[in-house]
């Protein structure tokens, strides 16, 4: 028998609501300022290497960090 707790599964509804309140309460939230660090990061990362650009950088800098928002 298997006595793990199961894996939580609703981190897209987790994601969900990370982006409205994100949405909603704009820089006031907690969330904002460092996934906009994180998408400033990856800009800075994609203008320093030559097969990434500023825009793709910056998207993974700001999943990276908003990923490590939501995880549980």
């Amino acid at each position: 028998m298997d006595n793990r707790e199961p894996r939580r599964n609703d981190w897209v509804e987790d994601a969900k609501a990370e982006v409205s309140g994100m949405a909603k309460g704009g820089m006031d939230h907690p969330s904002t300022k460092p996934v906009l660090a994180g998408a400033a990061i990856g800009a800075l990362a994609g203008a320093l290497l030559p097969v990434v650009t500023l825009p793709v950088g910056a998207i993974v800098g700001a999943g990276f960090a908003f990923y490590n928002r939501i995880k549980k």
